[in-house]
């Protein structure tokens, strides 16, 4: 696979030492140095959405609990010792290089990442988030965002500043906001539950509850009339690149009208699916047949340890083929190469096999011809 489809039977791919792509040709033209591996050999895989900041919280929040109650329990219970945070933060780091994910788009609330992301084992595309719903802590939660968002970009080029969630911005931090996503990928976390487009609708759903777990006021909040994504989207218009995550509750109209915005004002737009993460919080799959239908641009994400059991995109490919047997392996090969590259703007480096990339290469064994099975796995070769 060469990060858009299956190369025709009898060739070869030539790369140097280091793993720069030269060329594919045929094993007639290949000479007699050829390794030959039993399985599929695909670009190394993009996981566009992680927190690798929560890593040390696997197995803490059990699952189905909810979209509110997952959120609550992140906020209250990932304070832990900054050690042990350090020591998750590598090895998930390392499960992700081993199964073959060579970049990642990770999301940032602090600076606990950084030391690991310096060692430059992974690419890295930082997203640093910025939440604050309430007006009054709105300058005090911008300040500490940009303090991150410098400190990132200043070691680590690919950083943007973005909001967290529909639900989590106020009015008047969107506005503080915007002008960081020129040129950028900004990302959000979008309908990962019915009660977000209930509290833009009409104020009402469970949202309600967790700002009281929260001790947040929500009388400020003036309700659009509108869903969430429609709410919020012209917001992200500064944006290169807009990639929304999740989707579970995304209805077609809003996957249209998403797709209508982005190209009146020339973005490209994503729609980013983490399925193991969207059935362990909410059970709930997201509306990937509809997606399709309207010529989405799909990328994949594994989410946090603590919404998911790994860090592994072949994992997420095996539930949509479960739950989506018509999705060939190919075009889901093509979600997690080619799409999550050019998602996260590494695509003149990684995502496919074209000649001067340098996009690591993996092998997927134990499959039966160009499909996978629950022991299908996936390891970095190169």
């Amino acid at each position: 696979f060469d990060g858009y489809r299956f190369v025709q039977p009898n060739h070869v791919l030539i790369t140097d030492d280091e793993g720069t792509i030269r060329e594919i040709i045929l094993r007639e033209d290949a000479g007699d140095d050829v390794q030959q591996f039993n399985g599929i050999l695909t670009p190394g895989f993009v996981n566009c959405h992680c927190h690798l900041e929560l890593s040390h919280m696997k197995g803490l929040i059990p699952e189905n609990t909810g979209l509110v109650d997952f959120v609550f329990k992140v906020v209250s219970q990932r304070h832990f010792p900054e050690e042990e945070i350090a020591t998750a933060i590598e090895a998930a780091e390392n499960e992700m290089r081993e199964n073959g994910i060579v970049a990642v788009g990770d999301i940032c609330n602090n600076a606990s990442t950084l030391q690991q992301k310096l060692q430059r084992h992974l690419h890295y595309y930082n997203f640093i988030e910025a939440s604050g719903w309430l007006p009054s802590v709105v300058q005090t939660r911008f300040s500490k965002s940009k303090e991150y968002y410098e400190l990132f970009a200043n070691n680590l080029p690919q950083t943007s500043l973005v909001p967290h969630a529909p639900y989590s911005v106020s009015e008047k931090l969107w506005e503080m906001i915007a002008p960081y996503f020129s040129k950028k990928t900004v990302t959000i976390h979008n309908q990962e539950t019915s009660f977000e487009d209930n509290l833009f609708l009409s104020g009402t759903g469970d949202f309600e509850r967790m700002y009281k777990l929260m001790n947040i006021d929500n009388t400020h909040h003036q309700p659009t009339g509108k869903s969430s994504l429609q709410s919020y989207f012209t917001k992200m218009q500064p944006a290169a690149n807009v990639m929304l995550v999740h989707n579970s509750f995304t209805p077609v109209s809003d996957i249209q009208y998403a797709m209508q915005q982005a190209k009146q004002y020339h973005q490209q737009l994503f729609w980013c699916i983490c399925i193991n993460a969207n059935k362990y919080i909410e059970n709930k799959i997201p509306p990937i047949n509809e997606l399709m239908a309207n010529k989405a641009n799909i990328v994949l994400g594994t989410d946090s340890l603590a919404s998911n059991h790994c860090l592994n995109l072949l994992e997420e490919m095996k539930s949509i083929q479960q739950s989506f047997p018509n999705i060939s392996v190919e075009t889901m090969l093509q979600w997690a190469t080619s799409n999550g590259a050019a998602a996260l703007q590494m695509n003149q480096q990684l995502g496919s096999f074209e000649k001067g990339k340098k996009p690591g290469i993996v092998i997927i064994e134990k499959v039966n011809g160009q499909q996978l099975n629950n022991q299908s796995t996936s390891k970095r070769i190169l």
